[in-house]
């Protein structure tokens, strides 16, 4: 185990170092302390997470301000219909040396890197959209029986139209539980929106300086990986993803009316890793009650699936998983 007092004095070294990061994308994403957060957690956390919103949010900006700070080498792929595989992960060509010897030599697609922006990853097909399952799960890709090592760290930040404008397609149940969080982007308030038209329309606009590198992405990840988590806290975590899943022993009625499926144990490791990068993002030196509500539409949102009726009704995922979270918080306050 290691030492308590080491490990509080990292995490407050590594919390003010979080602070000047999060400052420092805030300062080009104007407004959005949410999405920034839990991108960050996301990152910390050492997983993937996809940024669901309308055109013009501002979600590429987001990721790309995010890889400068972080000062992870980034790739950017715009998903199109017509994307294929191996315009991802790369192909094999036929190359030919001095000797006129010929043999096959593999090119390396934007794959290889440590942060991929998957623009509008809704926009390809589920065929193209798979080709990073193995990627986002295993950091590494397999071509023509060879396996490939990604980069250290590797991390996904997808962005997605919502399902309901024209074009798009519905992202594989087994890709979207690869996503640590599914963040949603909602339109700015007035106040905010007139701040995002002076900050960028003028001739002088922010740089973002970088705060991290790779090898301080990794400590990091390392240092809050060690930030202990109460039995009480695991015990909600685990409550609170049973009660989602309809029709079983644990659900809670509203899991059951409204959801058609839950999430399974990959969104209980979700809440564990990141309540704790939540809580080191807040300066604190272990996960509370707090960080799991702060997260929970993020973490299972994207891990349940509405009945048809509910769909037709208008209501959304994140609310029910709220009404849930607030009935769950309401009973362990009365015992």
């Amino acid at each position: 185990m290691s030492d308590p007092a080491k490990l509080a004095q990292e995490l407050d070294a590594l919390s003010e170092k979080l602070r000047v990061a999060k400052q420092a994308v805030n300062a080009r994403f104007i407004g959005q302390d949410r999405v920034v957060t839990q991108t960050m957690t996301a990152l910390l956390a050492g997983g993937h997470a996809i940024l669901v919103g309308v055109p013009g949010l501002g979600k590429t900006r987001l990721v790309d301000t995010m890889a400068t700070v972080m000062g992870l080498s980034m790739s950017r792929v715009q998903f199109t219909p017509d994307l294929m595989p191996s315009d991802i992960l790369g192909s094999e060509i036929l190359d030919q040396d001095q000797d006129g010897k010929r043999q096959f030599r593999f090119l390396k697609g934007p794959i290889f890197c440590q942060m991929l922006m998957a623009d509008e990853i809704n926009r390809a097909s589920p065929r193209t959209q798979s080709a990073l399952l193995q990627a986002m799960q295993e950091r590494q890709v397999s071509i023509a029986g060879q396996t490939f090592d990604l980069g250290m760290p590797f991390h996904v930040l997808a962005t997605q139209n919502p399902i309901e404008q024209e074009g798009t397609y519905p992202l594989p149940e087994a890709q979207l539980d690869r996503f640590l969080l599914q963040i949603t982007v909602d339109y700015p308030d007035f106040e905010t929106e007139r701040d995002i038209i002076l900050a960028t329309t003028g001739i002088d606009q922010e740089n973002s300086p970088q705060v991290f590198d790779a090898t301080d992405i990794l400590s990091a990840q390392r240092v809050v990986a060690q930030m202990p988590v109460g039995q009480e806290l695991m015990d909600h975590i685990l409550r609170l993803v049973r009660s989602c899943r309809p029709d079983t022993p644990d659900a809670h009625p509203l899991a059951s009316e409204h959801f058609s499926w839950g999430p399974g144990p990959r969104a209980a490791q979700a809440f564990v890793t990141g309540a704790r990068a939540h809580a080191a993002l807040s300066g604190r030196l272990a996960p509370t009650m707090a960080d799991v509500a702060a997260l929970a539409p993020a973490v299972l949102a994207h891990r349940v699936a509405l009945r048809f009726g509910s769909q037709a009704a208008g209501i959304k995922a994140e609310q029910v998983i709220m009404d849930i979270c607030t009935s769950l918080d309401q009973v362990g306050r009365a015992a």
